[in-house]
């Protein structure tokens, strides 16, 4: 690259910008992890995305502030580690698979186990390259030869690790239990692999006959397919309705099997007659209440949701189905005598969007109460041990969850995932656990179901870091991780399980920071869906406007917590600002043509301008470093738009015109010095959030190293702080923009000359006002400028109050008194408000007791500057009036 502005192209162009950039990057391996003893390690974990198919926009926001984070922590000096890497998703995958395979005629079990994997292995590798050019294209500064997958060796070697010790503690058992059940995939889910939604279903009201003796026992339920697998009748022992009943029994309409009425304190006296079917095969709570009186466990149902031959005359039938006759054939009966509508919660399968069935099996689960009792202790250490949440609202969230949790049921009937490390005895049944399979193989069996995908995931921060190796130089290094960033909506999934797991099997935090954002949603805040149509894919995104506008767009286009609306022209927007630094920036290289970095010097004299920007781009490396920190790229974001747009852009680089085109050489060596500095070190804030159009120009720069990448971030210079230059630049601001929006009212061009006084407050900044009339003169573009203490105010003039000065423009023949009144008598009530909501503020003792001097010394200085413009506003309204 050269060091001039020459060979920058006139338009900016994001195709161009970005082709390349990224191999660039990774093979000079700017991104990889160093341990290097003089720097501190900082580790930030992908949230391994599934080998399902492309990245969605959800993916794009997430990893966008993970690198912005990774990329700012590299400038600061520190030895980052951004790991990359992908997860099995073995529901998901598996389902994907089996598509494909039906699509070609076979199923799974016409291949066999081992050759469904090889398919399944061939599917990872296709979408793992996939997923590796999208995150080429959103620019992320990944270590790649670092990369995992929670199938590969290293990791296997850690989930049976954790497997056999907590099933050696008795925190992972084997039993039957009722769990969720998906009919479509025909595994068990977790509590939360269900989404329950709000459906119209029925209430059916039966009755039950007594045995032996007339009258009958009413009952209601939803699900009339379960009472074929009914073996009891539930009341509550103090249900005065039915003591008499209590050990008597009743007989199963349609099947005719005789079951007990049984007392149980589950049962609500006050809801329907008080009595309930129960059921121990197909519902948890009457799973419960079998246990506690030894009921039979009665399952009529197959694992695909057809009815089994317990089912009688309904065997082969869909579960739906069977419920539509079997309610047909108790109507006929009499059985059935009331059906009312009713709205209730149904799970579904998150995965396949199957009714899911809660549903007799045997099955592995972990023990939960002692994790999620270590994990919550954990939070009520100090923040130097416990993980901390952004914002800290979602600790709530999360805490609720643990000190409610269920066992966790983590079997799963599949073959893509990690296989479970339990083999049965061929012969006596015995279970063995273990990493490596019995010395006597051929006498055992081993599990043929697999571990759920969040088993594996839960070891994420630690697993990838070599665990259980703890002499590993990259575990001694980079664990804990320091920054997790993820969305709300997988706190229970994943972070709950990775804080427990971590806790338990490191005894650290997982991270120490947690940065939760929201959910990306359409333009009218709608969430994206297939079925809406609506869904965002961040590659076409990048092709009309690039990367760089896509990341700075979600990086600041919401704050921490909240959800984001995807907006096209915000978009746009972002693009239209990158065009304003591409061509301030070739303004500033074509002006600086030749210069090399040693030739940069910021100690000669400077104009009050030059001083101005110094002092404005400490208050912005300021501001960003706080925002930051605080993980607002929002805020980061607008200080940083206003500082390029505003401030440099507008003003600076216009000031810095006077003297690039001037006589005095040593000014002008002054303003590219401070042209170049202000430009490089604005490349430098906007890396993180721009990597490709930063590193473009920042080449052309005159500069020290390789790579933006592994540039110094910016920090504050306070030599270069001048306070009282500011004041005075912001003066002169406020002065050009009064006269530019008096022009605009009055419908006067730019171009024509005008006549313009300004009468100053005091000598100081009469002379400040004299020593930068040049300024004045060239922006207001006067024919005759006069700037005193003692000015009069002209008749029939346009007026205007700035801060220490008021100007005076004698607009005869263009000007309405009328109008001038009624604006400068806007001006006053605005300033009235002023007024009254800083003296309000003052009057608080609660504020000027407790903020820091300095805020209410500044609050004070406003009450002052507003008291003087109202005064004068006021006294200008009553001239105009006489």
């Amino acid at each position: 690259m050269t060091e001039n502005g020459q060979n920058l192209p006139p338009k900016y162009d994001s195709t161009a910008v970005e082709a390349g950039r990224y191999q660039y990057w990774v093979e000079g391996k700017f991104f990889e992890a160093t341990r290097e003893e003089t720097k501190q390690p900082y580790t930030v974990v992908i949230p391994p995305p599934n080998v399902t198919g492309k990245l969605h926009i959800g993916h794009a926001w997430d990893t966008t502030l993970q690198d912005i984070i990774a990329r700012m922590k590299r400038m600061q000096g520190y030895d980052v580690l951004y790991l990359p890497g992908m997860d099995h998703a073995g529901i998901a995958t598996q389902a994907k698979v089996e598509a494909k395979l039906r699509e070609e005629g076979v199923s799974r079990y016409d291949l066999g186990r081992e050759k469904f994997l090889e398919k399944a292995w061939d599917w990872k590798e296709s979408y793992a390259s996939f997923i590796r050019e999208q995150w080429a294209k959103m620019g992320l500064g990944l270590d790649y030869s670092r990369e995992r997958f929670t199938l590969d060796e290293g990791l296997s070697e850690a989930v049976k690790e954790v497997f056999v010790k907590l099933y050696e503690e008795g925190l992972i058992y084997r039993g039957e239990y009722i769990i969720n059940w998906d009919p479509a995939t025909k595994t068990a889910l977790s509590d939360i692999e269900v989404i329950h939604e709000e459906v119209t279903g029925h209430f059916y009201h039966m009755r039950y006959p007594l045995k032996d003796e007339e009258g009958y026992i009413e009952i209601a339920t939803t699900r009339p397919e379960t009472m074929l697998g009914d073996t009891a009748v539930a009341v509550h022992p103090k249900d005065e309705r039915y003591q008499h009943l209590i050990g008597k029994k009743v007989v199963l309409p349609i099947v005719g099997r005789e079951i007990e009425i049984v007392a149980d304190d589950y049962v609500d006296m006050e809801f329907g007659s008080g009595a309930v079917k129960i059921t121990p095969a197909h519902d948890p709570n009457d799973f419960e209440i079998g246990n506690r009186h030894n009921l039979e466990r009665v399952l009529v149902m197959n694992e695909d949701g057809t009815m089994n031959e317990k089912a009688g005359k309904y065997k082969g039938l869909d579960r739906f189905a069977c419920r539509k006759q079997l309610v047909k054939d108790l109507q006929e009966e009499g059985i059935l005598f009331k059906i009312e509508e009713h709205i209730h919660s149904v799970g579904h399968s998150e995965r396949s969007g199957a009714v899911v069935e809660p549903y007799l099996s045997t099955q592995w689960f972990v023990h939960m109460q002692p994790l999620a009792d270590a994990a919550v202790e954990l939070q009520q250490k100090n923040s130097s041990e416990k993980v901390n949440f952004v914002p800290e609202r979602f600790e709530g969230t999360y805490l609720r969850w643990m000190e409610n949790i269920r066992d966790w049921c983590i079997s799963r009937q599949l073959w893509w995932g990690h296989r479970i490390p339990a083999w049965y005895h061929k012969e006596t049944g015995e279970i063995y656990v273990g990493k490596e399979a019995p010395a006597d193989s051929e006498n055992w069996e081993q599990d043929t179901d697999v571990l759920d995908t969040w088993f594996s995931s839960a070891l994420w921060p630690f697993s990838t870091m070599n665990w259980p190796d703890t002499e590993d130089p990259d575990f001694q290094s980079y664990f804990p991780t320091s920054t997790l960033v993820t969305g709300y909506d997988i706190i229970f999934f994943w972070v709950a399980r990775m804080i427990f797991q971590s806790k338990k099997f490191t005894d650290e935090r997982p991270f120490k920071d947690v940065l939760i954002h929201g959910l990306v949603r359409d333009a009218d805040g709608r969430k994206m869906s297939k079925s809406l149509g609506n869904g965002v894919d961040p590659m076409d995104v990048i092709e009309k406007y690039g990367a760089d506008s896509l990341r700075y767009f979600l990086a600041t286009g919401s704050t921490p917590g909240q959800d984001l609306r995807f907006q096209w022209e915000k978009v746009e927007s972002t693009w239209n600002f990158i065009n304003k630094i591409w061509n301030a920036s070739r303004f500033v290289l074509m002006n600086v043509e030749g210069m090399k970095y040693n030739e940069i010097d910021l100690t000669t004299e400077k104009n009050v301008a030059d001083k101005w920007i110094l002092t404005r781009l400490n208050e912005t490396i300021t501001q960003v470093n706080k925002q930051t920190e605080r993980y607002d790229f929002g805020e980061a974001g607008r200080y940083l738009y206003n500082f390029i747009w505003d401030d440099f852009c507008d003003w600076y680089i216009e000031m810095a015109k006077l003297p690039l085109y001037g006589e005095d050489e040593q000014a002008k060596q002054t303003t590219r010095s401070v042209l170049v500095h202000v430009l490089d070190q604005i490349m430098r804030m906007l890396h993180p959030f721009m990597p490709f159009v930063t590193e473009e120009i920042w080449q052309y720069l005159p500069h020290e190293g390789e790579s933006i990448t592994q540039a110094a971030w910016p920090e504050v210079n306070d030599a270069l702080n001048d306070p009282q230059s500011a004041a005075e630049m912001q003066r002169l601001v406020g002065i050009i923009r009064s006269v530019r929006n008096i022009r605009a009212e009055v419908d006067t061009p730019m171009s024509k000359q005008i006549v313009l006084a300004i009468k100053a407050n005091d000598p100081t900044i009469e002379q400040q006002l004299k020593d930068n009339r040049h300024y004045l003169d060239r922006f207001c573009n006067t024919s005759e400028l006069t700037i005193a203490i003692d000015v009069k105010a002209p008749e029939k003039a346009m007026s205007a109050v700035v801060t220490g000065a008021e100007l005076y423009l004698p607009l005869a023949g263009l000007i309405d008194a009328e109008k001038e009144i009624a604006r400068l008598q806007a001006e006053l009530e605005k300033l009235n408000k002023e007024v009254e909501r800083v003296q309000k503020k003052l009057a608080n003792e609660g504020f000027t007791k407790k903020a820091p001097e300095k805020v209410v010394e500044e609050e004070r200085q406003k009450e002052a500057d507003y008291l003087e413009k109202r005064a004068k506003v006021a006294a200008r309204i009553e001239e105009l009036q006489q």
